[in-house]
């Protein structure tokens, strides 16, 4: 199953010039734990709440002035959305990331996948699997 099927494509994402308040904010308003940092539709690098707790609170005396370009992490893995689950899988495992930008052959940003993504797919197909065997099952 291609990835573009799994991704979510609502990616919360933020200029280069986001404040790391206004990025801490999106991620307490949006229920989530890291935002894509874009110039245009191009990501450019990836904040996430750990980011902001190692690297602002512990490095910052006075972080009202850090910007997103400040914190991210700009090593960042991407997919295609024809790439499969596991690819995506051994990306994240061999990478020691959580969170992989889905991106078109231009570079555009068109969704993301997590690793609580996966896990909650593969969780999903286990009850699924489950249900199977129980059905087969005899009677005890």
């Amino acid at each position: 199953m291609p990835i573009q099927e799994l991704a979510r494509d609502d990616v919360v994402s933020a200029s280069t010039d986001a404040t790391v308040r206004e990025l801490a904010r999106t991620m307490d308003h949006r229920s989530v734990g890291s935002v894509v940092i874009t110039d245009g539709d191009e990501p450019m690098g990836i904040v996430t709440d750990r980011d902001l707790t190692t690297r602002v609170l512990t490095e910052a005396d006075d972080p009202d002035g850090w910007t997103a370009t400040d914190v991210m992490s700009t090593n960042l893995w991407t997919l295609e959305p024809d790439a499969g689950f596991y690819e995506a899988a051994r990306l994240m495992a061999d990478n020691g990331i959580r969170r992989l930008p889905v991106c078109t052959d231009d570079g555009s940003l068109e969704g993301i996948i997590t690793a609580d993504d996966l896990t909650e797919l593969l969780a999903d197909e286990s009850q699924h699997l489950a249900a199977v065997i129980r059905a087969q099952r005899p009677e005890y």
